[in-house]
């Protein structure tokens, strides 16, 4: 059923720490969408948000049940960490409220099924912020070879290497130094989602190795080799570091793309290079090529601007926001599966 298009979506935030604040301030530029509420477990934290943000002081609340009792909100956006997630997510859907969470969805699949189920029976809508789907290279590429200018996708290449040091030049701690696999938890979820997204395809199977190199400043393991199974055929490809001095890639991580007539490849950041036999090309050792070129399409708003736009968009429109939980909990499985692949050593089945 569409929404009253005439008045803005209200939201009650809950998380306002670095990450919260900066969806503070992409939800107050978006006119379809107004703070009606924050909360956070440190209400502190909510208070300097509030402040900061030019919010009124009486949009703060101690938790999420008094904000829904205290609003008329529509939305509830979870900007919680990962062990949280399941918690508010189920008792905004619980209050009938529409759900925009952080990723990942939960840090089990078991949390994260029950989260879907929880969305379902509310008959509300519940997304994730892959925020990487969002900006003009990527959904550039997603078009190209959606309309087949290389063929039918065959495989798919990432490659992520960035030495990233979250504890500062003050040695402060960072809960990533801890974790058994920074790299695979914290971060390939936005590779692995970006790998559905850019070849359509859903994973059937993942063998990963994980290690952390002689370099390695973490506890756990730094770096990881993935390939997945994908249907269709397809396979994927992941390799990755955090640890990784010099010729870092883009967040975004590098992709060659092989179709059955060509090959595409984004720096991602700004640059493609796009190849395909040339028609009516004689036989020979090596096919004579001809240069593609990726269209670029614009956007207005990216990153989480633009999915906060899509998903008002959707729920006005009474349609499943492209992230909807029941989508996006393939992504969450890949994550999971590779780990378990690690841990064992062995081919695992990708299921959700």
């Amino acid at each position: 059923m569409q929404q009253d298009t005439s008045k803005p979506l209200k939201v009650v935030q809950v998380g306002c720490g670095g990450m919260g604040r900066g969806w503070i301030a992409n939800a107050v530029q978006i006119p379809e969408l107004q703070l009606v509420g924050l909360v956070d477990v440190q209400r502190k934290a909510a208070e300097a948000a509030a402040a900061a943000s030019g919010l009124s002081p009486g949009v703060v609340f101690d938790t999420l049940a008094e904000a829904l009792a205290k609003t008329d909100a529509d939305v509830v956006f979870d900007v919680t960490v990962p062990s949280a997630h399941e918690s508010v997510v189920v008792e905004a859907l619980q209050h009938r409220r529409h759900v925009l969470g952080e990723k990942p969805m939960s840090d089990s699949l078991e949390s994260a099924k029950r989260m879907v189920a929880a969305a379902k029976k509310s008959g509300k809508t519940y997304a994730v912020t892959q925020n990487y789907r969002y900006n003009p290279a990527i959904r550039s590429l997603q078009s190209f070879v959606a309309r087949g200018a290389i063929g039918p996708v065959q495989e798919a290449h990432a490659e992520f290497y960035l030495g990233a040091h979250f504890s500062g030049p003050g040695g402060n701690f960072n809960f990533r130094d801890e974790m058994a696999y920074p790299l695979i938890l914290d971060m390939s979820i936005h590779t692995f989602d970006a790998a559905r997204f850019l070849t359509g395809a859903d994973p059937v199977s993942v063998y990963c190795h994980s290690f952390n190199p002689a370099r390695s400043w973490y506890k756990g393991d730094a770096s990881a080799i993935a390939i997945f199974e994908m249907s269709d055929g397809i396979v994927f490809s992941y390799r990755g570091s955090w640890c990784a001095e010099g010729l870092n890639t883009s967040w975004n991580s590098t992709w060659r793309i092989l179709g059955g007539k060509g090959t595409v490849h984004w720096s991602g950041g700004d640059t493609f290079q796009a190849e395909a036999v040339k028609p009516g090309a004689p036989a020979a050792f090596t096919l004579e090529q001809e240069p593609l070129t990726v269209p670029i399409i614009p956007m207005n708003r990216t990153s989480h601007a633009a999915l906060m736009d899509q998903f008002v968009a959707c729920i006005r429109e009474g349609k499943k926001p492209e992230t909807d939980c029941e989508d996006n909990i393939k992504s969450l499985a890949m994550v999971l599966a590779a780990v378990e692949s690690a841990k064992t050593g062995r081919k695992v089945p990708v299921v959700w």
